[in-house]
């Protein structure tokens, strides 16, 4: 089943692999920093689905994907609220602990 607001599934590929890749060579280099890149990357993912839920039960008439076919600057300005809320998780998420 293709979704068609989904778009092309292997668009980010080749930043994955860069991740993963880089990520090996880290480890291969400095095995002892594995699992600090890890909790590191647990509260960046942690801040990023907190700062979603956040959006969505501060703003649950407003979100973006219901809003697509209205005005544009509108839909942009939804896109941007919920970008910044998500930021505003992580950043404090990941220097406050």
């Amino acid at each position: 089943m293709r979704l068609s607001h989904c778009g092309n599934p292997f668009r980010l590929f080749g930043w994955t692999l860069t991740t993963i890749l880089l990520m090996a060579v880290l480890f291969a280099l400095r095995a002892e920093q594995a699992p600090v890149i890890l909790y590191k990357l647990c509260l960046v993912t942690a801040g990023a689905v907190l700062g979603y839920w956040i959006d969505r039960a501060l703003f649950p008439y407003a979100r973006p994907h219901t809003q697509i076919g209205s005005v544009t600057v509108f839909w942009a300005l939804l896109m941007i609220r919920r970008a910044v809320i998500v930021f505003a998780c992580i950043l404090g998420l990941t220097l406050g602990l």
